[in-house]
């Protein structure tokens, strides 16, 4: 299984672009950990700007930051 969670700030995608990240996101999740397409499964959230620090930085970022794969390249 991997479940991919994007969050970020509101941008309208149509179904066709929302499937292309989807795709390209499971290729490389595919390509590292040898998962099957069966077995993954992407959710796109969007989050407010204004929101972003009390939602996702205070909550899943900063607390995580030693564990992070990839650092941000901000701080807040």
């Amino acid at each position: 299984m991997p479940h991919i969670t994007v969050k970020h700030f509101p941008r309208e995608l149509n179904e066709e672009q929302k499937k292309a990240l989807a795709d390209d996101l499971c290729e490389t999740v595919k390509k590292h950990f040898g998962s099957k397409d069966a077995s993954l499964s992407v959710a796109l959230i969007p989050v407010e700007q204004e929101r972003w620090k009390e939602e996702v930085y205070d909550v899943e970022i900063a607390p995580e930051l030693e564990t992070l794969a990839r650092k941000p390249g901000y701080s807040l």
